[in-house]
């Protein structure tokens, strides 16, 4: 179990993301998702209050409504549900007035007094950073968050945000969220890696199996044609990123697990990573997910991973 920050809060070595929910999976299948995720040990889950307003049809917040309905019918507040904010349609940036009407939406579609972790979703360098700080910190205060994580941010801006928040005395973030896999290293080390590290922030990376990618079902440009993600696994598909995908199966073939699971497990080796982010759209797929919790990989093996994604850059 990894800590969240400087909290006391254990944290499962895997983060159940939700972006599929009142999307591709439907309330009862992601209901069985998310019992599945908890009853194996599962106790942080990801979403978003712009989650999934790019489906037809819908207009942000589905996924937090759905997540909503599962904890009203397990009266369960063992599990932590972390939210964004900045980019749903109604309220888009971090200026101090949205960051406040946001999370009161989201806290009315989880129907939950206090969202565990609240993150600043992507940087809005149109309003003072000074005025979002706050805005976190007042939440805080009046209990509305519990604690406050940064998604997206350059590592200057981080830098800055905890800069101002020591400056003002103002709650102190615990948590990043960055883009981050064998295929997509350059948004998180060296610069984000180093403050996590230094900071004792918590990272929690999206994208952690690229799109599907990682799990090793793209191998070919038929491959691409499986999945409504088959898109953006393409620029994956090519000598490097295959060699990664047979790196990959040869290690899962030694050990008895799935591709993901190694893929997953490897983040974990990383210096910063407290857990990746990882989503089932049914509660079949959750499998190899959670054995990724249970794999600890040889220094050799995270080794050989490491050296061949090297050269990836963003």
């Amino acid at each position: 179990m990894a800590k969240l920050g400087r909290t006391d809060l254990d944290i499962y070595p895997l983060v159940l993301g939700t972006n599929t929910f009142g999307w591709t999976t439907d309330e009862s299948e992601a209901h069985a998702v998310l019992d599945a995720f908890t009853a194996a040990g599962g106790n942080l889950i990801d979403t978003a209050d712009s989650y999934s307003v790019w489906a037809p049809g819908n207009t942000g917040g589905e996924s937090e409504a759905v997540i909503g309905t599962w904890l009203a019918r397990r009266r369960d507040r063992r599990a932590l549900v972390a939210t964004k904010v900045s980019q749903h349609p109604g309220f888009k940036g971090l200026s101090a007035a949205n960051v406040k009407a946001a999370a009161e939406a989201s806290l009315k579609r989880l129907g939950v007094e206090a969202i565990d972790l609240y993150y600043a979703h992507f940087d809005d360098e149109d309003t003072p950073l000074e005025e979002t700080v706050a805005a976190f910190d007042a939440l805080v205060t009046e209990g509305k968050i519990r604690h406050i994580g940064i998604s997206n941010y350059r590592p200057e801006r981080v830098r800055e945000w905890l800069d101002i928040a020591e400056r003002t005395d103002a709650a102190r973030p615990v948590a990043l969220q960055p883009k981050y896999s064998l295929v997509s290293r350059g948004a998180f080390e060296p610069g984000l890696r180093d403050l996590a590290v230094a900071e004792d922030l918590s990272a929690f990376p999206y994208h952690a199996l690229a799109s599907g990618f990682l799990t090793g079902k793209y191998r070919t440009e038929a491959d691409l044609r499986q999945s409504v993600r088959g898109d953006s696994a393409a620029k994956h598909l090519n000598p490097s990123g295959l060699a990664i995908i047979d790196k990959l199966d040869r290690i899962a073939g030694s050990r008895g697990v799935a591709i993901a699971s190694v893929a997953l497990a490897w983040t974990r080796t990383r210096p910063g990573i407290a857990a990746p982010i990882a989503g089932a759209r049914t509660a079949d797929q959750l499998g190899p997910l959670l054995a990724s919790a249970e794999l600890d990989l040889t220094a050799e093996e995270s080794e050989e991973l490491t050296a061949l994604s090297d050269f990836i850059d963003a």
